[in-house]
């Protein structure tokens, strides 16, 4: 029999263990990492998935087959050995020159996350353009350093006085360059980058992630440049999902930066794929200038929707500002509408106002996104454009 509750003594709170852990996790992570978002990674399932600069082909199935040979015979059993078929395979894949120490990574954010780590004390700063890759920044955060963006001009071009001026002023010991850059596409003088190298007291690192969209590339003086190494990925070149940068410079900066790479940082699987994959590279290459080929008649159509200017872009992707009746952020949300997924900027770097970043897609899926931009813009071009 229940007794009359009244003038009872208040039960005790009842604590639970997820409040428990956050208020442990409160006290203890650092304040710097507790004001940061999550790097947020979108789904674009059923759709027509234009916001990663992604290859949108798949492999043949003669490559997929080699794969599925070369992971079946590879040992899950054992650790990673030294990668030296790799590196042989690498070398000549991507014409690293001879002279010029390679360091892999699980894709090139790993890689820029070891390059601050070994050459930054707590302050130290960390200097690139901006807007650019956003892995820079969070890099330069993570590890004690101190970022400083140089904005670029209105026409989103490097401001080479203002890159100089920051240089004289800050000393970075890290000077990050896009080369092309994301998320704007240009491919910045290759004069400025010298002068650039020339007044840099630490070291620059030149990021061609889009290098095989690009006509130019630093490659050839990776072992001889002196304070500059050249970082690559292979995700934009269609592998994506295997998660494999690599990193080319004098030997005595790439000595350094293995020491503080985590052994076993590459695993057998990524190994044993891209070494199957890279014995058929031409595929790789052939969409490539697929997509090379395809990425101006397409800057031409969107450039003649009402309110559009297109920017000029030597990467896989177009960055597209829409200044008539729709903003970017209403465009993207009747897209997405849609089911076509491109990348918005909302509220960020203000020189990407009404910005939209457009993956280069298949023939198919370009044509798709024109026709869909017509509608939602009001009225088709004034004359007929090629997808």
């Amino acid at each position: 029999m229940n007794g009359d509750p009244r003038g009872a003594a208040p039960a005790a709170a009842v604590t639970r263990p997820g409040d428990q852990a956050a208020g442990r996790a409160a006290a203890t992570v650092r304040r710097d990492i507790q004001a940061l978002a999550a790097y947020s990674v979108g789904h674009a399932e059923g759709g027509i998935k234009l916001d990663a600069m992604e290859n949108p082909y798949d492999l043949p199935e003669a490559v997929r087959d080699a794969v599925a040979a070369a992971v079946r015979a590879t040992a899950l059993n054992r650790y990673p050995a030294d990668p030296a078929a790799l590196r042989q395979a690498v070398r000549q894949a991507f014409d690293v020159p001879a002279g010029a120490g390679l360091l892999f990574g699980n894709g090139s954010d790993e890689l820029i996350h070891l390059i601050v780590q070994a050459c930054c004390e707590p302050g130290d700063v960390v200097l690139a353009p901006a807007p650019s890759f956003v892995i820079f920044e969070m890099a330069a955060r993570y590890n004690h350093a101190r970022y400083v963006g140089v904005p670029l001009t209105a026409g989103l071009e490097l401001d080479l006085p203002a890159m100089l001026a920051a240089i004289a002023a800050h000393r970075p010991k890290v000077i990050f360059l896009a080369l092309p850059n994301n998320p704007t596409g240009g491919l910045w003088p290759a004069a400025d980058v010298q002068a650039i190298l020339d007044a840099a007291p630490g070291l620059v690192v030149i990021d061609e992630a889009y290098q095989p969209f690009a006509d130019h590339t630093w490659m050839p003086r990776a072992a001889t440049l002196p304070n500059a190494v050249v970082l690559r990925t292979v995700s934009k070149l269609g592998l994506a999902g295997l998660r494999f940068g690599y990193l080319a410079g004098p030997p005595a900066w790439i000595g350094e930066f293995d020491k503080v790479r985590p052994p076993y940082n590459v695993d057998v699987l990524t190994e044993a794929v891209l070494l199957a994959v890279l014995r058929h590279k031409d595929v790789l290459d052939g969409q490539a200038a697929r997509l090379r080929a395809d990425r101006e008649p397409l800057a031409r159509a969107l450039a003649e929707l009402p309110g559009a200017t297109v920017h000029p872009s030597a990467a896989n992707f177009l960055l597209v500002r829409f200044s008539g009746e729709l903003g970017a952020d209403a465009v993207h949300q009747a897209l997405k509408s849609r089911k076509i997924w491109v990348r918005a900027f909302g509220d960020g770097d203000a020189l990407l106002k009404n910005c939209l970043r457009i993956s280069i897609g298949t023939p198919a899926e370009n044509a798709a996104l024109l026709a869909a931009l017509r509608e939602i813009l009001g009225r088709a071009p004034a004359r007929a454009s090629a997808a």
